[in-house]
């Protein structure tokens, strides 16, 4: 480790930290020594947690101390975390429904938050400090698995309005201070790719961060442009928020010649997994208790496919107990070569977000689209089909408080992001339908990239 980046790590990054008031250092160090424990005394410490968790949400959260009396639940009674099946599984619909009631009467400090769209059900909700600080000591304990730590040279590719919103002047000074670059990956271009390729060169960075496909398809574009990647030092390259494909990790590693890491989890479940160098996709089980359960939420035995549920247990100020993640996965109940004794999952069949076509053969981020719809007040989902490049479908679930004028806003949207001679249709329809695999996906483009 060079001598700034440990100064980044091991003091810029912690005083950052202290100053916002969250105990991340002494969170991740107490991760990096429970990932080589027994996995029992890991289970225990889960047990243990998990406890108290329930204990303070029926003591101060009005929806759970509600929920419990209902189902004749007792915290204190739980003698495994198996008997978390004994509680209804919490869905978007429910924090949409109770989003007040879930607040914890002595909660401090909570932040509103809301996820990306991805799935198709834009969710607001809340979360305290103690997750915070949980979730960046999680990805921090990960991103030093990988030999790379806070304050190496990183470029990060990623399309949220959240992150590119907040580049004002304390965060780019800040992102100056870790070495971390944004490059925004709603554009596809080759004017943009281009850009992209240039300031991946002029960084050369250690890591990487970003969406696989938006990864994938820059590695591809230097590939055409006949440009190396691989004599830049790029140590790994961390991708998550999509399903990674075996077609885009062996671009990604080939033509930036380092090493994919994947990562699992979002806004909303927390950080849940991610990839060691010995190729297991490890649980956070210090802060997660990961289910994998059929149609009726019972939970299913390692190797069965199933919808993954989560309970982090850092969110006593806005409790996500049993949530449903709307992701296909299985869980693995062998140990992972590496000799960390932390849970594994098998297989990650879910999160996939396609790229769409502008008129003028412009390629963007599906994002691109949802983030003009995540935010509509009353909108309960949707799904977006581009059936070519001058046909766009857009179907809608609407709910309570959904303003029809609305249609006329994501038209507008569309068309401006598209293309002014692109055809958008609409429709309102009562639910959505899986694909015939079963799963869901929210953009569609048959228009190839």
């Amino acid at each position: 480790m060079g001598f700034y980046t440990s100064l980044v790590s091991g003091v810029i990054f912690p005083l950052q930290e202290r100053l916002k008031g969250h105990d991340t250092v002494a969170v991740r160090r107490r991760l990096e020594e429970s990932q080589w424990g027994p996995r029992e005394r890991l289970l225990a410490w889960q047990l243990e947690r998990l406890n108290a968790l329930l204990a303070r949400a029926q003591a101060h959260v009005p929806y759970y101390e509600r929920l419990f009396r209902r189902a004749g639940f007792e915290p204190a009674r739980m003698r495994s975390v198996a008997d978390l099946a004994a509680l209804p599984l919490l869905a978007k619909a429910d924090i949409r429904a109770h989003l007040e009631e879930l607040k914890a009467d002595d909660a401090r400090g909570l932040a509103r938050f809301n996820t990306g769209g991805s799935s198709g059900e834009p969710l607001i909700f809340y979360i305290g400090s103690e997750r915070v600080s949980h979730d960046v000591a999680a990805k921090w304990r990960a991103t030093r698995w990988w030999g790379v730590d806070i304050g190496d040279p990183e470029i990060v590719v990623w399309g949220s309005p959240i992150e590119l919103k907040a580049q004002d002047r304390i965060r780019a000074l800040r992102d100056r201070l870790m070495r971390t670059e944004l490059l925004p990956a709603f554009e596809m271009s080759a004017k943009k790719l281009d850009a992209f390729v240039a300031a991946i060169r002029a960084r050369r960075p250690r890591m990487l961060f970003g969406y696989p496909s938006a990864l994938a398809f820059i590695a591809a574009h230097a590939e055409r442009r006949g440009i190396a990647m691989d004599d830049l030092g790029i140590k790994v390259a961390f991708v998550t928020s999509e399903r990674l494909y075996d077609d885009q990790r062996e671009r990604i590693e080939r033509v930036f010649g380092c090493r994919v890491a994947n990562g699992y989890g979002g806004r909303d479940a927390g950080f849940i997994a991610h990839q060691c160098p010995s190729g297991g996709m490890h649980v956070t089980a210090e802060d997660v208790v990961v289910e994998v359960v059929d149609a009726g939420g019972r939970p299913l035995a390692p190797g069965e496919a199933g919808e993954i549920v989560v309970t982090h247990l850092a969110t006593g100020d806005f409790p996500f107990v049993r949530y449903r993640t709307g992701d296909v996965g299985v869980l693995d109940d062998k140990p992972c070569a590496c000799g960390r004794g932390l849970p594994l999952l098998a297989d990650i069949q879910g999160r996939t977000t396609d790229f769409v076509v502008a008129q003028d053969g412009t390629v963007m981020h599906g994002l691109a689209l949802i983030y003009i719809l995540r935010d509509l007040p009353g909108l309960q989902a949707f799904k977006i089909e581009q059936e070519s490049l001058d046909r766009t479908r857009v179907l809608l679930v609407p709910g309570e408080g959904f303003d029809a004028q609305a249609v006329e806003t994501i038209r507008a949207g569309f068309r401006a992001r598209l293309g002014a001679g692109v055809k958008i249709e609409t429709e309102i329809v009562p639910e959505l339908a899986p694909e015939r695999s079963g799963k869901f996906r929210y953009v569609v483009s048959r228009v190839a990239a």
